[in-house]
């Protein structure tokens, strides 16, 4: 990392990656529907497509779709084949699921199958919707799928802090980077509460408390905005890798972000500040955490933590000292990093005046390093 001319090796990955992809004809492509919430139409644009490819002689299957009982999403599947869901029981009750091995026995060209951030029902072969679409993808099958923006992994704190719900069902964002095609789905705040209170998203009742809280003119505004910002991030990636190795080239400085973590759940939040920092900066990001003996919720907060961090993508380093300051200045020395995410830790009252916070040591002890303090409150 001291040598500024070095490339980013996660920039080489995903290039390779997507280069790799490209050439190779045996694993299916992925196009994903984006929204900014529910009810903009995205599964509507998926079934038209598929009814547009069907009319062209293109071999398309429904994989999973869900209706949700619209009128118009309902129109528009008529004609398509549909494969039957797979039934599992979970506490009694039965599920129904995509049938992941009858689309890969019937093969189609193109499949489709929404709602990608889906948690299947418990006793299923795999947790997440997304996994069974890696698996049709390299079956050689073709998926057109849908997500809305609040579900990338990334994004997950943003978006509670503006709607205030915690959105449990979420995806990698490599899944998003890793797709062949995002196409954004848009619709105002005021067309889309239009077609709330029409009735064309959800019943009259659940409808009006849509309205009240979730559907507020200035939620729907912030998750537009989040979804534009976030297409447009991947539609410049390819000019922005060009920009990297132009500023390579020129012997620019590169950036680097370490992001300070331990085992309380908040880290998970430094890591994702810390990941927008560096998707702005065109930065690496490391996570690094001290080793310190812990109880085993400390150990399973940790756990969550590092892997959301490999989730993003982050490389992780543990760090071994006796005392935390001195051990993190060591290796931000080491590695040419220069830029820090960090915890706020309030301090008042006696011990504020007598000794130095740890952002203070850090700052003192590495003045060319730029420390972003999170608050938790």
């Amino acid at each position: 990392m001291t040598d500024t001319t070095r490339p980013d090796p996660d920039a080489i990955l995903r290039k390779v990656q997507r280069e790799e992809r490209a050439h190779d004809r045996s694993r299916g492509s992925l196009r994903i529907y984006l929204g900014a919430f529910a009810g903009i139409g995205k599964t509507y644009a998926m079934l038209n497509e598929a009814q547009r490819r069907r009319k062209y002689g293109e071999d398309v299957v429904v994989g999973f779709v869900e209706t949700h009982r619209r009128p118009q999403t309902v129109a528009v599947l008529d004609g398509l084949e549909v494969i039957s869901r797979k039934k599992v029981e979970y506490r009694g009750v039965i599920v129904e699921e995509m049938d992941v091995e009858a689309i890969i026995r019937r093969h189609p060209a193109v499949c489709l199958i929404d709602e990608l951030a889906h948690t299947n029902a418990p006793g299923s072969e795999r947790e997440k919707r997304y996994e069974d679409v890696e698996l049709i993808l390299d079956a050689g099958i073709n998926v057109v799928s849908t997500l809305n923006v609040q579900h990338i992994e990334s994004l997950n704190d943003t978006v509670e802090s503006i709607t205030g719900v915690k959105v449990r069902e979420t995806i990698p964002d490599r899944i998003i980077d890793e797709a062949d095609e995002v196409i954004l789905i848009d619709l105002s705040p005021e067309a889309a509460r239009a077609r709330m209170e029409h009735g064309n998203i959800y019943p009259p009742e659940q409808a009006k408390a849509a309205l009240q809280s979730f559907f507020r003119p200035q939620n729907l505004a912030a998750l537009r905005e989040i979804a534009l910002r976030r297409t447009a991030q991947d539609v410049d990636e390819d000019l922005d890798e060009y920009m990297r190795e132009a500023a390579r080239d020129a012997k620019e400085v590169d950036e680097h972000v370490l992001v300070y973590v331990d085992a309380t759940p908040f880290s998970r939040t430094l890591i994702r500040r810390g990941w927008r920092l560096a998707q702005g900066l065109h930065a690496d990001l490391c996570v690094a955490y001290l080793d310190r003996e812990a109880g085993d919720a400390a150990q399973r907060e940790l756990a969550r933590t590092l892997e959301l961090a490999e989730d993003l993508n982050a490389r992780v380093q543990k760090l071994e000292g006796s005392d935390e300051a001195s051990t993190l200045v060591a290796y931000v020395r080491a590695t040419g990093v220069n830029h820090i995410v960090l915890a706020h830790r309030p301090r008042t009252g006696i011990r504020a005046a007598l000794s130095s916070s740890f952002a203070d040591r850090l700052m003192a002890a590495a003045p060319t390093v730029d420390v972003h303090l999170v608050s938790q409150g």
